[in-house]
């Protein structure tokens, strides 16, 4: 397709000035090996965890975003001069999609229903992240805390001490805490409610394979999600500010509880506090993916290792989802991921879509492209601030919040986020879901 008739495809036209922030999904309870290395997971309290998935996936998936995505087993169209798949992977479902006009280039079982362990946090963070300010402050009531599942990743959080929304979404995507999932769900009206709204944010996203049960990710009976879901939950996600912020982090600083008889936040010691996604932070044997600009990764007995992540070489953005390695080497999930996402910047151009991204409900794929290429992005409301941003330039390094991250790694900017439109009621878009502009940011 050339080159220009994309650029197209990245164009808003909006017909209404009143924008409000879209609402996002809830929160996942998980326990996330990636950050408590000798966790053991345990049912949730409330729920107990559906039998470990089969090996075989199912006869009959959807066939959302394309008949061949319903399909078992590799799906992809080899062009002249296109490599071909990575002949090791494990995983039992995977898909590699570019991120901007949401074609998908290959997949692997896409909507197979399976366990999503932490990454179904990134749906908690779509729906909640836009509901307060990060600069508000929050004291955490015993109550708060009650019902974590037993060895659930957390970040240290202590009851009767205060912290900002800032700091409650650090410790929900560097640490993948619980524990600051179910203080950000109390402040949202309680677990229940937050499910609730996590399930209808998903519906909204056409995300059909998703049945949400905790907003952490733990497991739990019934919950379940598929490889394109979790697809769409983070090109949703990555359409607003806050949530490229948090996920590209690499490490900040965390407070501890009030030193001696001091109250509130003064006087409180911190930790650091580094991101358990290895290809953003690395580790021993895994080392940061040239490009990575997020997602997130989990880990439950239940559901094995799963992750999501977004990167950029060249101009060409990629989403990939990985969930559930078959071989149990130390951070596979990772290396399966970076060579898939290899393989989509090596086939760019010389691969036939399989599918595609579908745009949330209310969308208008009809409408005619709006804005030049150069800007390719609307008016929206950045998340978490309440402030209307028409900009069509991204956002720089330095406007990242104190505590962020301080280590190397590839966010993307903001050239504009995702509306919803009250006078028409939906967005009105070229014929793809567009993601905006992308820049690096190194901390």
């Amino acid at each position: 397709m050339p080159a220009s008739k994309k650029t197209i495809q990245r164009s808003f036209l909006i017909t209404s000035a009143t924008l409000l922030t879209l609402s996002f999904t809830a929160p996942v309870f998980a326990v996330t090996a990636d950050a408590s290395p000798t966790a053991s997971p345990s049912p949730s309290p409330s729920a107990t965890p559906s039998a470990a998935p089969s090996a075989t996936p199912p006869a009959n998936m959807s066939s959302l975003g394309g008949e061949r995505l319903g399909r078992p087993g590799n799906q992809v169209n080899l062009g002249g001069g296109a490599p071909v798949l990575p002949a090791d992977i494990t995983a039992r479902s995977w898909i590699v999609a570019d991120a901007e006009s949401g074609d998908v280039l290959a997949a692997h079982n896409a909507h197979w229903r399976l366990p999503p362990a932490s990454t179904l946090k990134m749906l908690f963070a779509d729906t909640v992240l836009p509901k307060f300010p990060r600069t508000t402050s929050y004291k955490v009531a015993p109550s708060d805390l009650a019902g974590i599942g037993a060895g659930s990743s957390v970040v240290g959080i202590k009851e009767n001490e205060t912290y900002t929304v800032h700091d409650l979404w650090l410790g929900v995507f560097l640490k993948s805490g619980n524990d600051a999932v179910h203080v950000l769900s109390s402040m949202n009206g309680g677990v229940r409610e937050t499910v609730k709204d996590m399930q209808a944010h998903a519906d909204d996203l056409q995300a059909l394979d998703t049945h949400v049960v905790s907003p952490d990710g733990y497991d739990a009976g019934g919950q379940v999600s598929s490889a394109y879901d979790l697809t769409l939950f983070a090109r949703s996600g990555l359409q607003k500010k806050d949530f490229r912020e948090y996920c590209s982090t690499v490490r900040a600083t965390f407070p501890g509880a009030a030193a001696g008889n001091k109250k509130g936040t003064s006087g409180r010691a911190s930790s650091e506090i580094r991101n358990t996604n290895r290809l953003l932070s690395g580790d021993s044997d895994v080392t940061p993916y040239q490009g990575i600009a997020g997602v997130k990764n989990g880990n439950t007995t239940n559901a094995g290792a799963t992750f999501t992540g977004v990167a950029e070489r060249g101009g060409k953005v990629l989403l990939v989802t990985v969930m559930n390695p078959e071989k149990k080497e130390h951070n596979e999930v990772y290396k399966e991921a970076a060579q898939l996402l290899d393989w989509g910047f090596q086939s760019a151009g010389k691969v036939e879509p399989v599918g595609e991204l579908v745009a949330p409900k209310g969308v208008d794929t009809t409408a005619q492209p709006g804005a030049n290429a150069s800007g390719g992005a609307s008016p929206g409301t950045d998340s978490g601030t309440g402030t209307a941003h028409t900009s069509t330039k991204p956002v720089a390094a330095s406007t990242a919040a104190k505590g962020g991250s301080t280590g190397i790694g590839v966010a993307l900017g903001l050239a504009g986020g995702f509306v919803a439109l009250l006078a028409a009621g939906v967005f009105l878009v070229n014929r793809r879901w567009p993601l905006p502009d992308l820049m690096r940011r190194r901390r």
